[in-house]
């Protein structure tokens, strides 16, 4: 019996080792979450802020490129039997198809995105008295009206926890325990270095571009409610009620965050859905005109002669077989966004999921 007792505290005091070692040098992070990543800044960059128009015309460029060196080196005899044989009917009868298929799903999709904001009376009354629930305790929280735009909501509120954590700091400052006041000090800094970052980025986003999602990416809110928790948990005994009901406002105001920046998060990836769907519409337009024009009228002696040492015949199809893949990697450029995001942002709260410098 005592043994397991013994267990019992031996498994606390490392518990109470293992906060107590979190402490100084992981407190403070960095301002934003490119810097943060244990991933390639470069891949980030492509996967999240890039402008996906210009990835999808990278992507097509890439495309014509490796189909022209493959054609034109890999396989020469490819374009004798492009003119000999039936290959251009095969390539593009099957890409026909493909393009009606992938454009009839992607519209299924739009359609099951929209039916969401569609709903009897009754949902929509209870959605809107979500929201107005959600708003009336933010504004509490915040002493003011909340902003109906999206970017200036998210400021506010970043502002609102950077104001609790210097109130909070100055009311630590005369605390005679040394190293709260210097942990508490460092988080601060952290705190409101990030916060500077966030507003900055925040300051003319506009939503409907990434950009609102982007900054709000950057504030790392999980790691400072756990700093607010394990700060309160070890220093329990150190700190006055005043004090501790400061560190309970800080949590509260970097909880409210979670949730912002989820409902936001919602409505971005059900915008940015509806304009991968209108952008493949406009583009599967052109795509089976291409495509059905290669069926129709382009067989192995439509194309003839030479242009910089490569058979017409090869520029007109890898051409073609392009404009038919557009569809298809502008689906690929959004999702990669929607599923980067989404990966990042599995949790809510104060759970870390990857391994990265906080």
């Amino acid at each position: 019996m005592s043994s397991g007792l013994d267990d019992d505290v031996d498994a606390d005091a490392e518990s109470q080792t293992e906060i107590e070692t979190h402490g100084d040098s992981d407190i403070g992070t960095a301002n934003t979450m490119l810097d943060r990543a244990d991933e390639s800044r470069i891949k980030l960059v492509v996967l999240l802020s890039a402008n996906r128009l210009l990835i999808t015309g990278a992507l097509a460029l890439g495309f014509f490129v490796a189909f022209m060196v493959l054609g034109q080196f890999y396989y020469p005899d490819f374009q004798a039997d492009i003119q000999s044989g039936d290959t251009i009917e095969t390539i593009f009868s099957t890409m026909l198809g493909a393009i009606i298929t992938g454009t009839t799903l992607v519209v299924t999709i739009t359609q099951l995105v929209i039916s969401q904001e569609n709903g009897p009376l009754g949902d929509q009354h209870a959605r809107m008295s979500n929201t107005m629930d959600f708003r009336s305790y933010a504004s509490e929280l915040l002493e003011q009206p909340v902003p109906a735009d999206p970017s200036a909501f998210l400021r506010v509120l970043v502002d609102a926890t950077q104001k609790r954590a210097r109130a909070l700091r100055d009311a630590v400052s005369g605390n005679d325990n040394d190293q709260l006041r210097d942990e508490l000090d460092e988080f601060t800094d952290s705190l409101t270095g990030n916060a500077d970052e966030v507003r900055d980025e925040l300051d003319g986003a506009r939503f409907g571009t990434f950009d609102v999602l982007f900054a709000a990416l950057d504030f790392n809110y999980g790691w400072k409610i756990f700093q607010v928790e394990r700060m309160m948990y070890e220093y329990d005994d150190a700190l006055s009620t005043d004090q501790r009901q400061l560190f309970e406002e800080l949590k509260t105001s970097l909880s409210m965050f979670g949730p912002a920046r989820e409902h936001i998060k919602t409505l971005y990836f059900q915008w940015a859905l509806i304009d991968l769907s209108q952008l493949i519409l406009y583009a599967a337009v052109p795509a089976l005109v291409v495509t059905g024009g290669m069926l129709a009228f382009v067989g192995s002696d439509s194309v003839t002669g030479v242009t910089f040492g490569i058979e017409n015949i090869l520029w007109v199809v890898d051409a073609a077989f392009t404009i038919s893949l557009l569809p298809f990697l502008l689906l690929v450029s959004y999702i990669a966004r929607i599923a980067t995001i989404a990966k990042r942002t599995l949790a809510i709260g104060p759970l870390i999921l990857r391994d990265s410098q906080r």
